[in-house]
Parts: C-alpha cells; sequence; structure tokens
C-alpha cells in the first residue's frame, strides 16, 4: 500500500486502486474468464417473477391492518425490493441484455424499479459508472461518507442510527458530494414510476404503496441484507478496500457478496462471478472476506475502529467534467 495520510480520519492512499492491476494479472493467466462476460439470458426472467410477485403482494395486502402492513413490508417485500436494487446494480452493467441494447438495459432497470416505490434506476446508473472508475475518489465516489457523516455517526447509538437511515444517506449524498444536472432517462424513470404507483393506488388504496415504499426503506436499512453495504467497501482490516463474502444471502442478492471478483471484472454478472472465484482461486482465497452480514453489522456499530469513516480515500487528477 501506499503512504496513508490523516485529512479528516479518512485512510487517504496514494496509489491507484487493485482492482485494475489484478485483473490484467488474472486475465493475462486465465484468458477464458473473458468468456464469462457479457449478457445473463436469466436475469430477465427472475427479475419479472420477482416484480410480479411484488404486484401479487400489493393485491394481497390491501386490507391488512397496518401493523401487518410493516411486518410484511420488513419480513418479505422489503427483501425482494432490496434484491431487486441489487438486479438494478446488475442491470447498470448492461449484463441484462448486452452492451449493444444499452436502451434496453436502461428501460429493463425502471421495470425493475416498480416494486421500490420510488424512482432510483437512472440515477444510480449515472452514480454508479464513477463507484468503479473512481473508486474511493475525493468527490466523486459518492459511496463514501462525508465528513459530517464520519465525525457525527461516531458512536454505537448514532451508529445504528446512520445504518437506519442509510437509505436517506445514499439517496442525497450524490447531491451534496457530486450533484450532476437531471438527465432525460431520470425524468423518464420518474414519470413511468409514479404513473405505476398511482395506478395501484387507483386500484387498491394506499396500503400497498406504503407496503413498498416502507419495505424499501426498512430493508436498505437496519437489516441483514443491508450487511452488504458495510462489507463491500469499509477498512475492517487496515490497507484493505474491498471485501468479499461467499455465504448463503448471496442466493437472494445475485452474487453482490462477490465483490471483489465484481470490481475486477464489472461485465461479468452476477450469475457468474462464483466461476471467476473458482478458475482464480489463488487471487481471491488468501484476501481477506466477511463471513456473516449480521456479524459486520454487528462489529459496525460496536467496535470503535470502525465507523463511516474507515474507507480508503484518493484523489484522482482530472478535471470534473471529464
Amino acid at each position: 500500500m501506499g503512504k496513508t495520510g490523516g485529512r479528516g480520519d479518512f485512510e487517504w492512499v496514494y496509489t491507484d486502486q487493485p482492482h485494475t492491476s489484478r485483473r490484467k494479472e488474472i486475465l493475462a493467466k486465465y484468458p477464458e474468464i473473458k468468456s464469462l462476460m457479457g449478457p445473463d439470458p436469466q436475469l430477465k426472467w427472475v427479475v419479472s417473477g420477482m416484480v410480479l410477485t411484488q404486484l401479487l403482494a400489493c393485491y394481497l395486502v390491501r386490507d391488512l391492518s397496518w401493523k401487518w402492513i410493516f411486518f410484511w413490508a420488513y419480513a418479505f417485500g422489503g427483501c425482494i425490493n432490496h434484491s431487486l436494487t441489487l438486479a438494478i446494480h446488475d442491470i447498470s452493467h448492461n449484463v441484462a441484455f448486452g452492451n449493444k441494447l444499452a436502451k434496453w438495459n436502461r428501460w429493463f432497470a425502471m421495470w425493475a424499479n416498480l416494486p421500490i416505490g420510488l424512482p432510483y434506476s437512472a440515477s444510480f446508473k449515472k452514480y454508479h459508472i464513477d463507484h468503479h472508475r473512481y473508486l474511493g475518489g475525493d468527490q466523486l465516489d459518492v459511496d463514501i461518507p462525508t465528513d459530517f457523516e464520519g465525525w457525527f455517526f461516531c458512536t454505537p447509538a448514532r451508529k445504528v442510527l446512520w445504518l437506519f437511515l442509510q437509505p436517506f444517506f445514499y439517496a442525497l449524498r450524490p447531491l451534496v458530494v457530486n450533484p450532476k444536472p437531471v438527465c432525460q432517462l431520470e425524468i423518464q424513470n420518474a414519470v413511468v414510476q409514479l404513473t405505476v404507483d398511482l395506478i395501484i393506488y387507483y386500484l387498491w388504496g394506499l396500503k400497498p404503496i406504503v407496503y413498498l415504499i416502507a419495505g424499501s426503506i426498512l430493508c436498505m436499512g437496519l437489516h441483514p441484507i443491508s450487511g452488504h453495504f458495510i462489507a463491500e467497501h469499509y477498512m475492517f482490516l487496515k490497507g484493505h478496500e474491498t471485501y468479499s463474502y461467499y455465504g448463503p444471502l448471496n442466493l437472494i442478492t445475485f452474487n453482490v457478496g462477490y465483490h471483489m471478483e465484481h470490481h475486477d471484472f464489472p461485465s461479468i454478472p452476477g450469475s457468474k462471478l462464483p466461476q471467476v472465484k473458482q478458475i482464480a482461486a489463488e487471487y481471491y482465497d488468501s484476501l481477506p472476506q466477511h463471513t456473516s452480514w449480521t456479524r459486520v453489522l454487528w462489529d459496525f456499530v460496536f467496535d470503535d475502529s470502525i465507523g463511516p469513516y474507515a474507507r480508503i480515500k484518493r484523489e484522482y487528477k482530472l478535471s470534473k467534467q471529464e
């Protein structure tokens, strides 16, 4: 690792992200990994099944009492919605229909977005490219908490609150750290989303809308699946900025736990990342990894050395327009 600096309390490094060099090295040794790149033909069917399941759930919950609305939102619907945000993550890399049909991927992401209740997919795509290209980049990677978050959310109680509010920070942080003009796709995303929300409200009333949106907010906050937010890039071991998790929750999260593999090969669909790990095992087996997302959340809250500041940051020499 390069030398580290103490600006704020982030871990400042002056070396390139490790994924670029590891990708080159692995491809030189295992060129067959290139065959895993490209679209996943199953993704559109899996995602569509999840969207339709949630639309059926909207019908089924329409007459439930409010306590059951929130119970099912947290225990069931929100899990599907969180999983759909991770499908949208995969689709942002064009793995639903391939790079040649990029627009199809954008529209399909809007379809995957529908049960989440709020427009998300177009804005996510706009910022996620920077997260890969400029990992840890100051003012560029909006996955990195702000100085305020690092300074304020530093005790166990405050860190629990921060985890609970995670979806709000993810939504608002880009507007503060690296605001970008609203694009046409974002307007389309919002119009499509609002139209479907209004149709559901017209057909079945307010409760299904609350079921969808509350599920999204609750399950992207303090929830076992949300452990992936912390597990992926928070510095549990000094000098290591990306971590994988190979446990069972990958089955319902499009293998987002295979996060080192994903950053090494973003154009490989989540469904094929276990094959990357299998082929190039010697590159990944020796790297630090997480065994439980729930344990990650526990350690994040109660370990004084880990908090929103536990991130590696670097400066990229570029103009903001590039």
